[in-house]
């Protein structure tokens, strides 16, 4: 299993997790951004953080039948975490605001769901997952990410399995610290485009 300090090593030079100035889609400053999509860009680094956060996984659940992620960041992430514990993965995405399985994708009643995410900040896509899974009569197992980057103001009140917890930092335009002000902002995100 990675150390805390190897996983973030990977995160870093994979540009995954950024340092600097960052405004981010809710406004607020920080001196670290968070892009997934760029550790998983490279599928031997994203293979290695996966095969890391499985051996967690396989710890704390036993009987997975079917791990569900939100589109379209947790995709691949589930997609991985699917075929190294050889369990069925499927997505569900947003019509009309709402995550819904689409492709045929099914949850059968009573299935043990993992929901297998990227990154948690808020929780709240992961939530509307867990819903699915009640209104498909089947038992949510937990949660479990790459990057668990939630605080205190989570939505999700269970355990989230993570390969790696940051604490960042965030700070509103008229309270910026006096080094961050120094370094120029930049918008990334996909919000922001």
């Amino acid at each position: 299993m990675l150390s805390y300090k190897e996983s973030l090593k990977i995160l870093k030079e994979t540009e995954a997790l950024l340092e600097g100035h960052f405004i981010l889609s809710s406004g607020l400053h920080s001196d670290q951004y968070v892009q997934c999509a760029k550790l998983l860009s490279h599928p031997n680094k994203a293979e290695i953080i996966c095969s890391s956060l499985c051996e967690k996984i396989r710890k704390f659940f036993d009987k997975i039948d079917i791990i569900l992620s939100p589109a379209v960041g947790g995709i691949v992430v589930g997609y991985e975490v699917g075929r190294q514990l050889s369990v069925e993965t499927i997505f569900c995405e947003r019509v009309d605001g709402e995550l819904v399985l689409r492709r045929g994708f099914k949850i059968p009643k009573k299935s043990n769901v993992l929901i297998v995410e990227d990154v948690v900040t808020t929780g709240k896509s992961a939530l509307e997952c867990a819903d699915l899974i009640k209104r498909n009569n089947s038992k949510l197992l937990g949660y479990a990410c790459i990057i668990d980057r939630s605080d205190s103001n989570i939505l999700i009140k269970s355990e989230i399995i993570s390969q790696v917890k940051i604490d960042i930092k965030t700070f509103k335009e008229n309270e910026i610290p006096s080094e961050l002000q120094k370094i120029e902002p930049h918008k990334p995100g996909s919000r922001n485009l």
